[in-house]
């Protein structure tokens, strides 16, 4: 298991920078850097950046500017360096984890990553949380059922659900209860109140949770099928497997077949998913959504980041993300093998 671990772990290292390499080389060539951005700036003409040429190439915004005033420019954000003296610095940084700093925002990375991690944290941990809790137990109950009429309805509901764009509920949902067109019954944006430090303890809970409901039922409501229809799948394949119908031969309850033998075997996919659905619940919150309702999660910081060719914050964060998802992949194989005592490290490689 060692030499494993040993081995997945040395192939991160070339996974993770080629992705970094492909991203700086494609970066090169996309249309208004920041130098050409910040010229828009100094002209007063905005941030559009369309017309721009990418790496260095002469560019319209550049004209009437003090030559002097772009090599200036072009050295604060280190573009009077060779794309390859650059890259290798680049990857010098990320071997610290160093992410540097944002060119328009003048923090660094991390702080900003750190910043933007309560919205995306609230965002993902509840989204995780309630998609389980609700589609594990409703895909059993579908599994028992199939074929009834509770089977039938619920996958109506849930396929209806998946079927519609969180985007589209959430803005139906503000419609009908953010004092749209209807009712005010929810908030329209962000996570807590104007008055968020005058309540009290309970108040604040209470604010918080508030706030959530209207964005969270937009982004689970189409998470529920998936899982549910998996964990339905999974049931049915082990109830008509050979053991089962043993079990059901010597006289054993149908409860305690479903939940001795058939439930371990079943949430198998369910639970080597786990590390990779909880983490990727952290960093892969909709843009849409938190732009919506308002909130300034880590999917807004990188839109904002890449319309704005901030290309340190573009790069950390991938670099960052990158990383988090081979270390999670890593654990999703590591949690077979803890499920499942037959599965070897062995096969998993092949």
């Amino acid at each position: 298991m060692l030499a494993y671990l040993f081995k997945r772990i040395l192939l991160m290292i070339p996974t993770l920078i080629g992705v970094i390499t492909l991203t700086f080389v494609v970066i090169q060539f996309v249309p208004g850097g920041p130098v050409e951005q910040m010229m828009l700036e100094l002209k007063g003409r905005g941030g559009g950046g369309g017309e721009a040429s990418g790496g260095g190439a002469e560019y319209r915004g550049r004209r009437g500017v003090d030559p002097e005033k772009i090599k200036e420019i072009q050295a604060l954000y280190g573009f009077d360096k060779p794309p390859l003296e650059r890259y290798f610095l680049m990857l010098k940084r990320f071997a610290r984890f160093d992410l540097g700093q944002s060119y328009f925002q003048h923090r660094s990375v991390w702080e900003l990553v750190r910043s933007k991690l309560p919205v995306s944290v609230s965002l993902g941990l509840w989204t995780f949380f309630l998609t389980y809790l609700i589609s594990v137990p409703l895909g059993i109950s579908k599994a028992i059922r199939a074929g009834s009429r509770f089977d039938v309805v619920t996958s109506m509901i849930v396929l209806v659900g998946y079927a519609i764009p969180g985007f589209v509920l959430g803005v139906l949902l503000l419609v009908l209860f953010g004092g749209g067109t209807f009712v005010q019954w929810f908030p329209l944006r962000g996570l807590t109140s104007d008055n968020w430090d005058q309540l009290s303890l309970m108040g604040k809970v209470m604010d918080y949770l508030w706030h959530l409901v209207l964005p969270i039922t937009a982004s689970v409501v189409g998470s529920f099928a998936v899982v549910t229809m998996l964990t339905k799948n999974a049931f049915l394949d082990e109830i008509r497997r050979q053991y089962v119908l043993t079990a059901r031969a010597k006289g054993l309850s149908e409860r305690r077949v479903l939940w001795k033998h058939v439930f371990r075997n079943a949430l198998i996919p369910l639970v080597t998913g786990f590390p990779a659905a909880f983490i990727g619940a952290f960093f892969t919150g909709s843009l849409l959504i938190e732009t919506l309702f308002s909130l300034d999660g880590l999917g807004l910081l990188s839109y904002e980041a890449v319309l704005r060719r901030d290309y340190p914050v573009v790069l950390g964060t991938l670099y960052l993300f990158t990383l988090i998802g081979l270390v999670t992949r890593l654990i999703s194989d590591v949690c077979y093998v803890l499920v499942d005592p037959r599965i070897h490290f062995e096969a998993l490689h092949k």
